[in-house]
């Protein structure tokens, strides 16, 4: 077996890791669903959990990689005892990962798609009915949506394949501080926008009235799924990365960073789309068609609108492409560490296999469109993201959980003793009963309220 492949600086690291954690959902959902539980006070509690879930999951799928040295594949079955059967989970993480890339690789080609609509001019001058149509017309097509697909797929791979210092590392790096520094621009020109102050106190000021109308119940559950879903935590997304890095830092210090790295970008996000949409009398709780009809809506009529929208789909491209990479990195880690297969070879075959799983998604939009598996309304990548999202990633967290601070699995020890390695933020003895009994508690939680949502 050859020698395990190592990340070439920490900064790698971190950027890997944050690429993996912010993704669409951070530019999509997170503002739509600030909007829609009452701005300010929503943060409050995202940010809340955030610190309390987030971060000692994060920490816990660090160490079981940094440990192990494996991908989730194998990473149980270095760490478990003779006889035990944790490793069962490394399957479900795998098909976790797969069905995840099922769908989000057909989204990050919509993102491609719409930053070449915005690039050549397709969509400036145009009304809010045709930018309405653009979208729908995008999904109906069969052609125009396996091509964009193919385009993510070969990316994905083909980075992958390079290598893990040259290829996975030294793009995802540029990417993503490309990504921050765009982001930061868009921000600061959408503040400064006419009109845009009462998007900002939208966003920023606590509504309580709002948080009365929603339900703090209802709100409590939003803000747990979402900060739980956008640190990508259950599958191996993570593990993955702390099996590449060094044992210099300690990893709960590093699971704040790249959580802060990732709330950054959430909020940032929320200045981007806020005050750009009370600038132009917008609804900001819009839903997902925000993305896709709000604002380039906004962009074909502000000055300079298809610079701006460009920049924007092209951020939006960045995040769809640093978690695909990610994730497509953990496939293969998975791949090579059963077959034994070459970085390449585990490429080529994972690619082929990912493009024709991708395409019920693809086809779920128009010439499956009649396939409704949770009811009217609902399609094939609802499915999936249903299976990824409130199945296999809380219940994959749960097991990483359990077999963290279990006598029955690695135990609290080992895991303190290797999260603690390394200069840096520690995890302390006192964390040890919230870890063992509450934060189950929580994931479970999450997991029934996400079944009770989706159902009842």
């Amino acid at each position: 077996m050859s020698e395990r492949e190592s990340l070439g600086s920490r900064l790698g690291f971190l950027l890997l890791s944050a690429g993996c954690a912010i993704g669409i959902g951070n530019v999509w959902k997170f503002p739509y669903i600030t909007g829609q539980y009452g701005g300010g006070i929503f943060v409050l509690i995202y940010l809340f959990f955030l610190i309390a879930m987030g971060v000692p999951l994060m920490t816990v799928e660090f160490s079981v990689g940094r440990a192990s040295r494996k991908s989730v594949m194998r990473s149980y079955q270095v760490l478990e005892k003779p006889g035990q059967k944790w490793h069962y989970h490394g399957v479900a993480a795998l098909i976790g990962n797969v069905l995840l890339m099922m769908f989000y690789t057909v989204v990050a080609g919509w993102m491609l798609h719409y930053f070449y609509l915005t690039l050549t001019g397709r969509l400036a001058g145009v009304n809010q009915a045709e930018v309405s149509q653009t979208f729908s017309t995008m999904t109906g097509n069969p052609s125009v949506m396996t091509f964009w697909t193919i385009v993510v797929v070969v990316l994905g791979f083909a980075i992958c394949a390079i290598g893990l210092k040259n290829g996975v590392e030294r793009i995802t790096k540029v990417m993503m501080l490309a990504l921050l520094a765009l982001i930061v621009v868009l921000a600061v020109h959408s503040i400064l926008l006419p009109g845009a102050g009462e998007g900002l106190r939208f966003y920023l000021v606590p509504d309580l009235g709002k948080m009365a109308e929603v339900g703090i119940g209802t709100i409590l559950v939003a803000a747990m799924n979402q900060a739980f879903f956008t640190l990508s935590i259950g599958v191996g997304s993570m593990a993955i990365f702390g099996s590449y890095i060094s044992r210099d830092r300690a990893l709960p210090g590093e699971a704040v960073r790249v959580a802060v790295l990732d709330t950054f970008v959430a909020l940032v996000s929320g200045l981007i789309i806020f005050p750009a949409c009370s600038a132009f009398g917008v609804n900001a709780g819009s839903g997902p068609s925000l993305i896709f009809e709000t604002l380039p809506n906004i962009f074909a009529h502000m000055k300079g609108g298809r610079v701006w929208g460009s920049l924007f789909f092209l951020f939006m491209a960045f995040a769809a492409m640093s978690t695909v990479i990610a994730v497509f990195e953990n496939i293969n880690s998975c791949v090579i560490d059963v077959t034994g297969w070459s970085r390449r070879k585990a490429s080529l075959i994972n690619g082929a296999c990912m493009l024709v799983l991708s395409m019920p998604c693809v086809l779920g939009f128009n010439l499956l469109s009649g396939f409704n598996p949770l009811g009217a309304g609902t399609n094939i990548m609802d499915l999936e993201d249903f299976l990824v999202s409130n199945i296999i990633l809380p219940l994959g967290a749960l097991v990483y959980l359990l077999f963290c601070v279990s006598k029955k699995g690695w135990g609290w020890k080992n895991f303190q003793e290797e999260a603690n390695t390394g200069k840096g933020l520690k995890l302390g003895n006192w964390m040890r009963p919230y870890m063992t009994y509450v934060l189950p508690v929580v994931i479970l939680i999450v997991f029934i309220m996400g079944l009770v949502d989706k159902f009842f």
